[in-house]
């Protein structure tokens, strides 16, 4: 791959302000290359990418692709865009945010960290041990970790670490050296038809990888990809519970604001990994991230060491404040797996003080909603009080019997306690007049829910 034939600065970058796209947009900052870009929006993300630099527009215009000769558009970007238009009109470079990043990763050992579920994460706690080894790896991540600040980094180092979105497929584009899948489960139905085309997606994505790659054996989307796997001759890392495992984990104990596990490689035991984040889901995580590290010769001890410093990810279980005892976390949860592991680190953080837990969320995507209603009432029947808010479409129309009210009512004949409130003032009023001292209130979901969080701690102060 070529940087120049993909890459050709000026380089103007169509909804800018996203989280992927901000993050390729600071790197190429970072090697040299002249910026602009374009958002809906102001934000601060915006404001920071000036201040590196980039010259940035709020608002959509043909002027704002000034000088460029090459394109990069997000996903959410329509072709009716004006700037769009103006690029194809002119005959510039397009790009999709996967080839920029595609482009990027050429020159150095691409470690790419797909998943349904956990790949935010599990990137992230990589790239946190990395650093700490003092490799300074790049990165690219769609959240950002408490101890970086940052969702992407040019780094000095021969290694970078990306998270692989699989929601359209493009991260067929990376071709990397070594890939993490956490696991594969049915989502993104707006793409993927059925189980069999998402587990194609993720077959195709092993196809590309050049060294090898590190599966969940507990999870069976990711189990069943060493086939496929050890068919292209690559080496084929298990990490898991299960006595087969390469990276095997035994003597589990989840608190509620740490983990434990004992780590054994290969049949040697490597000694007790200490997490300073609970939840079992993040155990299996940080087994991934570490499998990687020891792939990459990194000595075992220093590893576990840099793994344990790691303290968690933006919308990851994210205590975001208190107030009178009642604790407020943020989660990105928008799928039922996620929903299930984020209530149950929830309540097992809040049983630590008899507090209940009680899940504000918000389903993203008519589609999913459709498609998942039923385990998603399933799931948060868990919380003590689930409160549902009107779906956050994210561009997509609405279909007829998807809808938050639909999965309230599921719950409460599944024996919860649930409402449905579509205004987000009288919801935080219901959620704080229910709200005791110790409880937890848990908003969840990828759309604007992640707001609440201010004025829930707010309106506690004030009653």
């Amino acid at each position: 791959m070529s940087q120049v034939n993909l890459l050709t600065p000026p380089i103007h970058f169509i909804g800018i302000g996203g989280a992927g796209m901000s993050g390729i947009a600071r790197i190429c900052i970072d090697r040299g290359l002249a910026v602009s870009g374009s958002d809906a929006k102001a934000s601060t993300t915006l404001e920071a990418l000036a201040l590196q630099g980039a010259k940035v527009h709020v608002g959509h215009d043909a002027a704002h692709i000034g000088q460029a000769r090459t394109v990069v558009i997000s996903s959410a970007i329509r072709e009716q865009n004006a700037e769009l238009i103006a690029a194809r009109e002119r005959g510039l470079q397009i790009r999709t945010r996967a080839q920029a990043l595609a482009t990027l990763l050429d020159g150095y050992t691409s470690i790419a960290v797909a998943g349904t579920h956990g790949k935010t994460t599990t990137t992230s706690m990589l790239t946190i041990t990395l650093q700490g080894l003092g490799m300074d790896p790049s990165f690219a991540i769609g959240g950002t970790p408490h101890d970086s600040r940052a969702n992407s980094h040019h780094g000095t180092g021969s290694t970078f670490v990306v998270e692989a979105d699989e929601s359209d497929g493009s991260f067929v584009e990376y071709h990397p050296d070594y890939a993490i899948i956490t696991n594969v489960e049915v989502d993104h139905v707006d793409h993927f038809a059925d189980e069999s085309a998402i587990n194609a997606a993720f077959e195709a994505l092993v196809r590309t990888v050049k060294e090898g790659v590190i599966l969940c054996g507990d999870d069976p989307g990711s189990a069943r990809l060493a086939a496929t796997a050890r068919e292209q001759g690559l080496d084929t890392y298990i990490y898991g519970e299960g006595d087969a495992s390469d990276l095997r984990i035994t003597h589990i104990h989840t608190g509620p604001e740490k983990s434990f596990y004992r780590a054994t490689w290969q049949g040697s035991v490597l000694g007790e990994v200490s997490l300073a984040i609970p939840g079992l889901h993040n155990v299996h995580n940080s087994a991934a991230a570490l499998t990687m590290a020891l792939v990459l010769k990194a000595p075992a001890s220093e590893a576990i060491k840099h793994l344990g410093s790691f303290t968690g990810v933006g919308r990851r279980f994210e205590l975001r404040g208190s107030a009178r005892g009642i604790r407020v976390f943020d989660d990105y949860a928008h799928h039922p797996t996620e929903v299930r592991a984020t209530i149950a680190t929830a309540r097992l953080v809040a049983k630590e003080r008899d507090g209940r837990v009680i899940a504000i969320f918000q389903p993203h995507r008519y589609s999913r909603t459709a498609a998942f209603s039923e385990q998603f009432a399933s799931e948060l029947k868990a919380a003590d009080y689930a409160l549902l808010l009107d779906i956050y479409g994210a561009g997509e129309e609405p279909i007829p019997g998807a809808s938050s009210a639909a999965i309230s009512a599921m719950i409460t004949k599944l024996g919860g306690v649930s409402d449905f409130e579509p205004n987000l003032m009288k919801a935080i009023e219901r959620a704080v007049y229910f709200a005791e001292g110790n409880d937890i209130i848990l908003t969840m979901g990828a759309g604007d829910v992640t707001s609440l969080a201010p004025q829930i701690i707010a309106a506690i102060n004030e009653r």
